[in-house]
């Protein structure tokens, strides 16, 4: 079952359905930190129930503050949203910034043909 995005798949992708450049850039450098990175895949594991911040910084072992600024950068780059629940903030990864990441960097792969590499085609379909 195809899950529902909270931002549109639009806004990580340009006409022809793959991500920018700038927009891959921006990605890849929220991820490229031990704690956001660490962050990131276990919002993925939850799926659409997410995690409040604080369950997040606790699970991950950093002070809640830290946690805080980890996740204003990935919410930046577009890779997660956060709803309101009561007196917390609910995290969830962004399905259609993840397909369009992850699109991004297999478009190229053997010669344009990820199928070639055992990956789906870089659609932006049947991912996440």
């Amino acid at each position: 079952m195809k899950q529902k995005c909270h931002l549109p798949f639009e806004q990580y992708v340009d006409i022809s359905g793959h991500m920018d450049t700038n927009t891959a850039i921006t990605a890849l450098g929220a991820l490229a930190q031990e704690h956001r990175l660490a962050a990131f895949r276990l919002l993925a594991r939850t799926g659409e129930d997410g995690l409040a911040a604080g369950e997040l910084a606790r699970q991950i072992g950093i002070p809640h503050n830290t946690m805080s600024s980890h996740l204003a950068t990935l919410s930046n780059a577009g890779l997660i949203s956060a709803t309101r629940d009561g007196r917390s903030m609910i995290y969830r990864i962004v399905p259609a910034a993840m397909r369009g990441l992850l699109g991004f960097l297999t478009d190229d792969c053997c010669q344009g043909r990820p199928e070639l590499c055992g990956l789906p085609p870089a659609s932006g379909e049947n991912c996440c």
